[in-house]
């Protein structure tokens, strides 16, 4: 080699060398970590193949990481699948930033142990910053540890510059993690947040793992526990300013309840390290696949079999400058598609889905990765899927299941930008009419798009219930099954199955008398739903004359409009938190009142507009506003607590809702009122606002009852609130001590529970003897068993979600209110939600 400076690295054991292409896993063999070498080796010592520091040492000590004087990053790699050993047969001799010399012993390892547990002994040797390399030269055949050279390389740049370290640097002493699960996707995007409003290069790091602070992806994928010690290091301007705010907010909990930990009851085995795969349900009866169910409702229909294209890519690019042109075309025209399929979601709060899509396109680990693989001479296509296969593959591996399933989600976006790079259009399948739809996997992006004119529901045999997919599918109503038998992709296409998305079974070789059935219910429903919606603008008054107002819940302008079209009378719940939230800073004054204004103007006048001020606490942080750790969020400050302990914030928000009165009956109603005090101190705040701003039009103010007290306390609230809205969601979990969503627990915090419906008793008796009024937002608003007795009790006003209007609408119109309080007055006398429960359905069967 000439020209440009060489280094020379030994081998770090010995062995034959066998090249990296050849080594059976694809996350090395397609160079997605980097370019090397690995040796199959006949030492049992790892040794440093040049003189300089440890920069990564893994907590199994499997790997480390050397960087060498000239900025060279050398990882060391011992065997495959080694992770899963969790530390057994290694001994590791150095620490994360050890001088460490050439030839020096770095690990220890048992031989003869590793290789009987784990997959193989083959040791990779990979460049991680390849872009300080412009050519490598591996060894061939044996190498001795030590004294051989194993790799030879020739450097892009002066050795000296990229080891130059930048002005301004500063680490944190070591932090335990004190949240109980960890740095999952809310901690994480806490953090993340708060690290992109500075300008220095920042790493957090663990065991010698470091992962870009800016990077939601990448520090997720460090899978940080609790209790686990982690450090913080920036490089730039502000760097100290840096290390004590992240310091501070990962020791707080990055805006998560910190409270105690659960323990492990048991020591985990050595496979434990990796997220055990649950063993999928199965059927005695064979015509019978069983999943999960991920979005309910029957179909009945023709298999047809999705499979993924394979985008052949090549490795070797052109120059760097056109291979970056090429890549940062495909990004920009990547965010234009998002925006688009984003806007053609009817349900603002799914369309989010691939606005965080949009985020994954600006991920600066992400986009940081594949920029190396241009610089080390790869094409953009093949150093763009290397990058997002990685980080895809991380957290697929990661044991929470939730955050392992958005590897999915990776895997969409990288595979659209993909596409858009190699100039290959996204593939038109041809679906037959009634297709149920198999596959190993879809994406966010498939599914949204699926053609739901010949698409009647899908099963497929990875993802789970908590998906994007599953939560597009439920929205779309499109009846669905993860995590299907893995038989279902044998079946042949055109076969006839009955798909059960509520149960979670796909039927195979249904008898004509099964299908005739499926088919029979099928068609009372959709002829049940076309009437509702040819109904939904009639007025819900009963039989006996009583109007009982059907409004909608909201979190913004689309589901205001679309609550219009579908029959609402109003908003009885708009959650302004969609404005507070997956922000750096609070929305301001001028952005609430337009956004408010332009709700207020979809409703019109004659329509009801409740707006409930900021919900959020603990257990719904802002990075903006940090909290201290709280015991339990959900009985720490929230609602109104945190409002009134931040004025400024709650009075900003009061004057931009008072301004859309003069567009709607505007109503303003606050969460978690807990005594008088509370609602005095609100109410004296809207009243000083709105003389303030000259507001002559009337304006309601009334409060969320959500705390047992204030049920018990009605007749009192009743006397200074002008009405009142029932979240019986909040309501059923602090009158039950349940945490609804508690995996145990959840489905016993049941809101028909009689204890909650007699507290939603005593709530409208108080109310109307002060002439107010009193609405129901919770969940049992909108469940058709519940209704009859929230109309018996005298409940004034449902607040149902936005689909289940004309369907509200339709049971109030079919029900006689006198009736109704006879089986409201029997509920109330009754002693489980069970007893309650049946008696409603044979209220409803009757």
């Amino acid at each position: 080699m000439s020209g440009s400076p060489t280094i020379e690295l030994l081998a770090p054991l010995s062995g034959v060398v066998v090249p990296l292409d050849q080594v059976p896993d694809p996350v090395f063999a397609q160079k997605m970590v980097g370019d090397g070498l690995a040796i199959d080796p006949i030492s049992n010592q790892l040794l440093a193949p040049a003189a300089g520091t440890i920069s990564q040492l893994h907590s199994a000590s499997h790997a480390v990481t050397v960087k060498t004087d000239d900025g060279i990053e050398v990882l060391l790699h011992i065997g495959l699948d080694t992770v899963m050993l969790k530390g057994e047969g290694f001994k590791a001799l150095v620490r994360v930033g050890d001088r460490v010399e050439a030839g020096q012993v770095l690990i220890e390892f048992d031989a003869t142990y590793v290789a009987k547990h784990a997959r193989s002994l083959l040791t990779e040797i990979i460049i991680t910053n390849g872009d300080r390399v412009a050519r490598y030269e591996p060894a061939s055949n044996f190498v001795q540890a030590g004294k051989s050279v194993a790799l030879t390389l020739q450097l892009a740049e002066p050795a000296g510059a990229a080891a130059a370290k930048p002005a301004g640097e500063a680490v944190s002493g070591l932090i335990r993690i004190p949240n109980p699960t960890g740095l999952h996707a809310r901690p994480a995007a806490v953090l993340a947040n708060a690290a992109k409003t500075f300008k220095s290069d920042i790493k957090l790091v663990r065991n010698g793992d470091e992962a870009n602070a800016k990077s939601v992806v990448g520090i997720m994928g460090l899978e940080v526990q609790y209790g686990d010690q982690v450090f913080v290091k920036a490089s730039g301007v502000d760097a100290p300013a840096v290390i004590k705010t992240l310091a501070d907010l990962l020791l707080s909990g990055s805006g998560e309840d910190v409270g105690a930990a659960v323990k492990a009851r048991h020591r985990p085995a050595p496979l434990d390290t990796l997220r055990p795969v649950a063993a999928k349900p199965k059927s005695d009866d064979p015509n019978t696949l069983v999943g999960v169910s991920a979005s309910p409702g029957l179909a009945v229909g023709q298999v047809f079999q999705l499979k993924q294209v394979d985008i052949q890519v090549a490795e070797i690019g052109e120059n760097p400058q056109i291979e970056r042109r090429r890549f940062d075309a495909a990004l920009r025209e990547a965010g234009k598609q998002l925006e688009i399929l984003k806007g053609e979601i009817s349900d603002a709060s799914k369309a989010e889905i691939f606005a965080a899509h949009k985020e994954l396109l600006a991920d600066p680990e992400l986009i940081e990765l594949a920029i190396a693989g241009l610089g080390s001479g790869k094409s953009a296509a093949f150093a763009w899927r290397a990058a997002y296969t990685r980080y895809a593959e991380k957290l697929s591996q990661l044991k929470n299941e939730v955050l392992a399933g958005r590897a999915n989600d990776i895997r969409d976006v990288g595979q659209r930008v993909l596409r858009l790079i190699v100039g290959v259009a996204e593939a038109r399948i041809e679906l037959p009419a009634n297709a149920i739809l198999i596959a190993e996997d879809l994406t966010p992006s498939e599914t949204a798009s699926l053609d739901r004119s010949r698409v009647l529901g899908f099963a497929t045999t990875g993802g789970g219930a908590t998906s994007h997919v599953a939560i597009l599918a439920r929205s779309l109503n499109i009846p669905a099954i993860c995590g299907i038998d893995e038989a279902a992709v044998k079946l042949a296409n055109g076969t006839t199955v009955i798909l059960n998305g509520s149960k979670g079974t796909l039927r195979l070789n249904p008898t004509d008398t099964e299908m005739a059935v499926i088919r029979d219910k099928q068609a009372r429903l959709a002829k049940k739903r076309a009437e509702e919606l040819a109904a939904a603008h009639l007025p819900p008054v009963t039989t006996d004359g009583q109007h009982i107002e059907v409004v909608a819940n909201i979190g913004g302008l689309d589901e205001a409009r679309q609550g219009v079209e579908l029959g609402g009378e109003g908003v009885g719940l708009l959650r302004s938190e969609f404005l507070y939230l997956d922000r750096n800073d609070a929305p301001s004054e001028q952005e609430q009142t337009q956004i408010y204004g332009d709700i207020a103007k979809a409703l019109g006048t004659s329509r009801t507009l409740v707006i409930r001020t900021l919900d959020v606490g603990g257990d719904k942080p802002l990075p903006y506003l940090p909290m201290p750790p709280e015991e339990n969020p959900f009985l720490g400050v929230r609602g109104i607590r945190l409002c009134l302990a931040e004025p400024d914030i709650l009075r900003t928000q009061v004057r931009a809702i008072l301004r859309a009165a003069p567009f709607s009956k505007l109503h303003i109603m606050f969460p978690m009122i807990a005594n008088l005090e509370e609602l005095r101190a609100a109410k004296a705040i809207v009243l000083e606002e709105k003389a303030a701003l000259g507001i002559n039009a009337e304006v309601k103010v009334g409060i969320m009852v959500e705390v047992p007290a204030t049920a018990i306390l009605a007749e009192q609230f009743a006397r200074e609130a002008d009405f009142f809205s029932i979240g019986t969601n909040d309501l059923t979990q602090y009158t039950l001590a349940m945490d609804r969503g508690h995996p145990k627990l959840a489905k016993q915090a049941d809101a028909l529970h009689p204890g909650v419906l007699n507290l939603i008793a005593l709530t409208v008796q108080g109310a109307h003897k002060h002439g107010k009024w009193v609405g129901v937002c919770g969940g049992i608003a909108s469940d058709p068993q519940a209704v009859p007795a929230l109309i018996g009790m005298g409940v004034d006003e449902l607040s149902v979600s936005v689909p289940s209007i004309p369907a509200i609408k339709a049971l109030v119109r079919k029900l006689n209110k006198a009736d109704c309080e006879k089986v409201a007055a029997e509920v109330l006398q009754m002693g489980t939600a069970a007893e309650v429960r049946a008696r409603l359905s044979k209220l409803a069967e009757g």
